[in-house]
């Protein structure tokens, strides 16, 4: 199991497991940017997910993502969560949720 201490040690080792695209949230969906591509959720699945809280503020949280399209591209959303956070979709939502499958709730894969 991948532990992580900082949102920045989480990116730079999914890179080095081919996660190397940038996705972004626009619209209720998923921007692949390098392609110009939206992804919709029933395009891609979520395959590990990692919560950070803020040292000094607690307010400062955010998650990131490790996404995997259908059509094999892999890549990391980054994204606020909390009172920071980006509106979502009900959809988008559900495939983000962090409690639910195989997901864990803080800063770690596989166990909630």
């Amino acid at each position: 199991m991948d532990e992580y201490t900082t949102e920045t040690e989480a990116i730079n080792d999914l890179a080095s497991r081919g996660y190397t695209e940038s996705f972004s949230i626009e619209n209720g969906a998923l921007n692949y940017q390098s392609l110009g591509m939206v992804l919709h959720p029933e395009d891609f699945e979520v395959v590990e997910a990692y919560r950070f809280e803020g040292v000094t503020d607690p307010g400062d949280m955010s998650a990131v993502y490790a996404i995997e399209s259908k059509d094999g591209h892999k890549g990391v959303l980054v994204m606020a969560y909390g009172t920071y956070s980006e509106p979502l979709s009900a959809d988008l939502i559900q495939k983000l949720d962090m409690r639910k499958g195989a997901l864990g709730a803080t800063n770690a894969k596989g166990q909630e």
